[in-house]
């Protein structure tokens, strides 16, 4: 008896702790866990993390970082495949941000980069999302023997050309099925035709005088035809200040005017020691 009576004293301790009707209370989120619940019920584009790496990983395709060595070859290849794809398409695109000063210093991707930014127009953004939203493009370089396939992604909240509540800023995107890295594609549109005649903008406040943006100038990005913008250097000291194009040693690169490229310290050292 005396066992019994034990049992049915944990019984009755425990059964405040289930509420009425057997319903699991919430637990209670963090401040930063509520943000992140309410980013990502709003978002469309998500990542695996916010760092500086995660954030530039599409979380449908990550399946975990990739080494430096495979960063620098996959975006190689996209940004070929991208560039290639919507010339072959009839798609106005052109580079931007941090890939158009890439291609200021060697017409390559900035090797410490893990953004690569293109822009389009309003219009070509309306076309990609009507005829050719979450359509898969195959790729071939017989020259490096590299066949991949990438996903070009929508947004839904596309349509809408202002901010909003600043969740779905990036319009579209280019995406390495293999590993989910990816090239970000932003609209810019004339959103303020009353005010800002002429001035076309993205989401995340970038303004530029159309101008400044047309005619596109033909170059070469990556070893493929690209377009840039007819006033680049305007916009680049305008974003960067003139310092991005003339500091010689960045993110752990030093430039190497011989060889035109951008070397990473290790590796240079390297060299040196075994020289």
């Amino acid at each position: 008896m005396k066992l019994k009576g034990h049992l049915l004293l944990a019984v009755a301790w425990a059964w405040p702790l289930i509420p009425f009707g057997g319903a699991v209370p919430t637990p209670k989120l963090s401040e930063a866990e509520e943000a992140e619940a309410i980013a990502n019920s709003k978002k469309y584009f998500h990542e695996p993390g916010t760092d500086d790496i995660l954030g530039h990983y599409d979380k449908r395709f990550f399946r975990g970082p990739v080494t430096y060595e495979a960063k620098g070859n996959t975006q190689y290849h996209m940004v070929r495949a991208y560039l290639s794809t919507f010339q072959d398409l009839g798609l106005e695109t052109w580079i931007a941000h941090g890939t158009l000063l890439g291609w200021w210093w060697n017409s390559q991707m900035l090797p410490w980069d893990w953004d690569i930014d293109t822009q389009v127009s309003g219009a070509t953004l309306e076309h990609m999302a009507k005829d050719l939203n979450r359509t898969t493009h195959r790729y071939t370089s017989p020259e490096h023997g590299v066949s991949r396939d990438y996903l070009l992604d929508i947004n839904p909240a596309a349509v809408e050309r202002e901010r909003g509540d600043g969740y779905n800023i990036i319009d579209a995107r280019w995406i390495d099925v293999r590993n989910g890295l990816y090239i970000d594609i932003t609209g810019l549109s004339e959103t303020h035709a009353d005010v800002q005649p002429g001035v076309l903008s993205c989401k995340n406040y970038h303004r530029y005088r159309t101008v400044d943006l047309f005619p596109l100038r033909e170059s070469m990005f990556e070893g493929v035809p690209a377009k840039i913008p007819y006033a680049y250097d305007t916009i680049l000291a305008d974003e960067y200040k003139i310092e991005a194009l003339v500091s010689v040693d960045f993110h752990g690169h030093r430039w190497d005017p011989t060889t035109k490229q951008w070397i990473k310290y290790k590796e240079e050292e390297e060299e040196d020691d075994d020289a």
